[in-house]
């Protein structure tokens, strides 16, 4: 254990901007986007929603390269751990990238562009919901399988670090996912209850 504390220093610049990106991503759509569905101010900003949630899907796409690129600055920075410098781990971590890989490229495709980014928010909404893969396999499929890239990242770079910020990765997510869910059904339930009325 000692061997492993060793290569996690809480206090080192790279480790705390990369967990500061990991837990501000999801923070900061959950609060944009929340302000969108109430205010329409992007919507009014740029002239319509579908524009808007573009550049929303823009400015999370970026924050996402930010944030892996933190996470693999703190990754590189300690070195390779001996005990998971092993081909196995290797290639396992390579097989959770590629799994977690064709989880979000699924998801994306199956969403579309506004599907993704939270578009329901900007009163974008589907007609009905998506149950197809990956969507039959589990739920939040995006999420997960950027959970899985990052753990896989941290697995053929033998890095300690990287699977810390993996598990900071998956909280973060889980906390988004606990805010999201309920707040995306309610909206469908005002559309089908706006419906009804008509």
């Amino acid at each position: 254990m000692a061997a492993v504390l060793q290569y996690l220093d809480p206090w080192d610049a790279r480790f705390c901007v990369a967990v500061i990106a990991v837990v501000f991503n999801p923070f900061f759509w959950n609060v944009v986007a929340r302000w969108e569905h109430r205010t329409r101010g992007l919507t009014r900003l740029f002239g319509g929603p579908y524009v808007a949630c573009y550049f929303l899907g823009l400015l999370i796409i970026l924050l996402n390269v930010y944030r892996s690129h933190s996470i693999t600055v703190a990754i590189k920075a300690k070195g390779r751990w001996e005990g998971l410098d092993s081909d196995q781990v290797f290639y396992g971590g390579a097989a959770l990238m590629a799994t977690g890989f064709a989880l979000v490229l699924s998801s994306f495709l199956a969403l579309g562009f506004t599907g993704t980014f939270l578009g329901d928010y900007f009163g974008i909404l589907m007609d009905q919901k998506v149950t197809g893969f990956p969507f039959n396999v589990m739920d939040n499929p995006m999420y997960w399988g950027s959970t899985a890239n990052y753990l896989g990242l941290a697995l053929m770079n033998a890095s300690p670090v990287g699977i810390v910020l993996s598990a900071v990765v998956a909280v973060s997510y889980r906390v988004a996912i606990i805010f999201e869910g309920p707040f995306t059904e309610e909206i469908y339930r005002q559309r089908k209850g706006c419906s009804k009325r008509e």
